[in-house]
């Protein structure tokens, strides 16, 4: 429950909408609601700590829990994320929220309630390859349902550093980049060596056996000469995309 829906349950304990019971029973849900029997505790304090809602990480879930977790954001006045979600999920989930968007590439459902007036500019989603683009998508979705505009750049890897370069104006233009790559993972070490503004490094798991699952991208990425580049776990989409979206409106 976010201040704004707070405020708005007060108004109407004061005009008589809500009877002092059924206030104090909205109250006990702050600040987080036990569903699923007990499974799943929703954090309604989460936009008020961090600015965003809670969100919902898909994969292992059961179907009555995320049943139950979408029945409980139905009403929500916030944006909120479902990641890697599955179709079947997906289809449970927009059973119950009609106005959910699934966001195949990125394996987001969201629900869009929140309508951000000037978006902001400036972050630029770089991948190495067209294999990295789920990690890429699900890093833009993310801060795009945080307020941000995401301009993509994708398969521009160093494997052919022309058309990397072809982008030059535009990577040295932005606020903050998101580099996604697997393989040997070079390429935000290389960006960062470009531009004067943060970059935020994702390792994927894309790359042949000596790759280790995303590991020695991990390791190149950790071990970058480059100043200004910080790294999120292999195949860490969502986390790079709310860490930038978190650097944008902190220099809003």
């Amino acid at each position: 429950m976010d201040e704004k829906s707070l405020k708005r349950l007060a108004g109407q304990l004061i005009t008589g909408e809500l009877t002092t019971s059924d206030f104090v029973s909205k109250l006990k849900k702050l600040p987080f609601e036990d569903i699923a029997g007990g499974e799943v505790k929703l954090d309604h304090h989460r936009p008020l700590r961090k600015g965003f809602a809670e969100i919902v990480y898909c994969q292992g879930k059961s179907d009555p829990q995320i049943e139950s977790i979408a029945e409980a954001f139905a009403n929500t006045e916030d944006n909120v994320l479902f990641s890697r979600v599955s179709n079947e999920q997906n289809k449970i989930i927009t059973r119950i929220v009609h106005d959910a968007v699934y966001h195949e590439k990125a394996k987001i459902t969201g629900i869009p309630r929140k309508k951000y007036e000037k978006p902001l500019s400036g972050l630029t989603i770089v991948t190495a390859g067209s294999i990295d683009i789920q990690v890429a998508e699900e890093a833009a979705v993310t801060a795009e349902y945080m307020g941000c505009v995401a301009e993509r750049l994708y398969d521009v890897g160093i494997a052919g550093l022309h058309r990397l370069l072809s982008h030059l104006e535009k990577l040295q233009a932005s606020k903050v980049i998101v580099a996604v790559a697997g393989m040997e993972g070079a390429l935000p070490g290389v960006i960062g060596g470009l531009v004067p503004c943060p970059v935020i490094a994702v390792p994927t798991s894309a790359g042949y056996g000596a790759n280790f699952g995303g590991l020695s991208a991990l390791l190149t990425m950790l071990n970058s000469c480059s100043t200004g580049v910080a790294v999120v776990n292999i195949d860490n989409g969502l986390g790079a995309g709310y860490l930038a979206a978190r650097i944008l409106t902190g220099n809003d």
